[in-house]
């Protein structure tokens, strides 16, 4: 494949780069999905990224509160502040609102 239509794969986020490189790897589907949402986390990843990545970890059989775990693995080595800027991204793929309303308390 020639680089501009990796780069067409890449700007649309096109399934087909994940299954080139999903192959390659030896962890399960559940590991890889849940390692990727933590990458996610640790660069700052776009939303429909971790839609994606949530859907996949999802249908491989994690749940939303293991999803929701590798926040909490991750904020010792990334940052609260990471942690933090993707929390409402992630809630969004898990179709879970976490918007509090004017003079709601947590």
């Amino acid at each position: 494949m020639d680089y501009a239509e990796r780069l067409r794969r890449f700007t649309f986020n096109d399934e087909r780069i994940d299954a080139e490189f999903a192959d390659a790897a030896a962890l399960d589907g559940k590991t890889f999905a849940l390692a990727r949402i933590a990458a996610l986390v640790a660069v700052g990843g776009a939303e429909p990224s971790f839609g994606a990545e949530a859907d996949a970890a999802v249908g491989a059989g994690a749940s939303p509160t293991e999803i929701v775990d590798v926040l909490v693995a991750v904020a010792p080595v990334v940052g609260l502040a990471r942690v933090v800027a993707a929390a409402p991204k992630l809630a969004l793929a898990l179709g879970c609102d976490v918007g509090l309303a004017v003079g709601d308390e947590y």
